[in-house]
């Protein structure tokens, strides 16, 4: 918003770069700082109307931090959130004790809840305002599934598309949207026979003014035998090479303030861009071939996940067989890559690419085939427990 500023203070780049785009896009001003002591210097010579911080910090304990601003008459009465890694009780209660108006856990529901704290910071001026004037729905409650994999060839766009349409069936009156965020060339479309002009650099290309959940709900796709909308990804590396990378937080919040389900199919793509999405996620679809390369890559995938936070309660494993039974079994993928497996896609020979190549989805090419009945009873499985894990979290 015009006059207001804010400083982001994060030691992750990535989690600044994402936060930076959010609130530019509600017209904020942003400073930025990678650590306590750098964070100090500019709140006291910037004076900003804001601090959203990270309280880890490796330069300067977290509540000394939070004592010097609340003891400097340069910053004593600034509005503090705390935008946190440590979700433990005690630390948020000595966060709120030692002066943090906010304290908001990175989890799911969390972009949501800072635009709440906003709006109670800066009353009616907020961005969660703007966005109601642009067309945005206030619940802003869709559930957001984020597929990845830790090397291609796994099956997990198709996998995203198939599990994607059963969600739909099995909730008709819910909107469900798939996001296609391959880069630089999606998969999706090709999967489902999608060749619209449509697709995610024309919807990041558009002024932010003129993007809305309405928007997304009149112009997205929604082909006839997947049943759900879909924002393509780019068809040529060439375009892609011009996409806003920063206007896909912005859009993907929008799309959850108007859709009961937002699924993202990340590939093998772990970056600045995917990260702050997967750590925003209700659940992680996590897809993991038979071949040992591909198990010791998806470990080495689940170590750096943990490392920035994601609980293994939100990673939903999936063992797809897609080139054979050959291969580990599923304890000992489990065994490798230390977090469980909860569904097991059993191969299907032929069946699956054909359905693939004719542009149909696997339970309705083949009803009956065991795969159907997985697919059916894995995409019930990851309904309900992302809805769980959202009551527990509060969001």
């Amino acid at each position: 918003m015009p006059g207001k500023t804010v400083l982001i203070v994060d030691e992750n780049q990535a989690t600044r770069s994402y936060l930076a785009n959010i609130l530019r896009e509600r017209l904020f001003d942003i400073l930025e700082a990678g650590s306590g002591k750098e964070a100090l210097i500019s709140a006291w010579r910037d004076q900003p109307d804001l601090i959203l911080f990270d309280p880890s910090f490796s330069d300067i304990p977290d509540l000394e931090f939070i004592h010097k601003l609340r003891q400097n008459a340069r910053t004593e009465k600034t509005p503090l959130i705390a935008f946190a890694s440590d979700p433990s009780p005690a630390h948020r209660e000595a966060c709120l004790k030692a002066g943090v108006n906010e304290y908001i856990v990175k989890a799911s529901g969390a972009i949501l809840q800072l635009h709440q704290a906003l709006e109670r910071i800066f009353g009616g001026e907020t961005p969660a305002s703007a966005g109601s004037e642009a067309g945005q729905s206030p619940r802003g409650k869709g559930l957001l599934f984020t597929f990845l994999s830790a090397k291609g060839g796994t099956g997990t766009s198709s996998l995203c598309a198939n599990l994607a349409m059963t969600i739909q069936e099995q909730h008709p009156d819910a909107r469900v949207v798939v996001v296609d965020l391959v880069l630089p060339i999606g998969s999706i479309a090709q999967i489902i026979g999608y060749e619209g002009e449509q697709n995610l650099l024309t919807a990041a290309s558009l002024p932010a003014r003129e993007l809305s959940g309405d928007y997304f709900i009149k112009n997205l796709p929604q082909p006839e035998l997947w049943k759900f909308h879909l924002l393509a990804g780019c068809y040529d590396p060439h375009q892609a090479g011009n996409l806003r990378v920063e206007r896909i937080g912005p859009i993907v919040d929008l799309l959850r303030a108007s859709f009961d389900f937002v699924i993202l199919d990340l590939g093998r793509s772990l970056s600045r861009i995917s990260l702050p999405l997967i750590q925003q996620a209700d659940l992680i679809p996590l897809i993991v071939a038979t071949d040992l390369s591909t198990v010791r890559l998806t470990k080495t995938v689940w170590d750096y996940l943990s490392e920035q936070g994601i609980d293994v309660q939100n990673v939903y494993g999936i063992l797809n067989r897609a080139v054979g039974l050959e291969g580990l079994t599923k304890a000992e993928a489990e065994q490798i890559i230390g977090f469980p497996i909860k569904t097991t896609l059993p191969y299907m020979g032929s069946n699956f690419t054909l359905a693939n190549n004719l542009n149909q989805p696997i339970i309705a090419k083949y009803p009956k085939d065991t795969a159907s009945i997985v697919f059916k009873t894995t995409a019930e499985e990851m309904v309900k427990l992302a809805r769980q894990l959202r009551a527990r979290s509060g969001a």
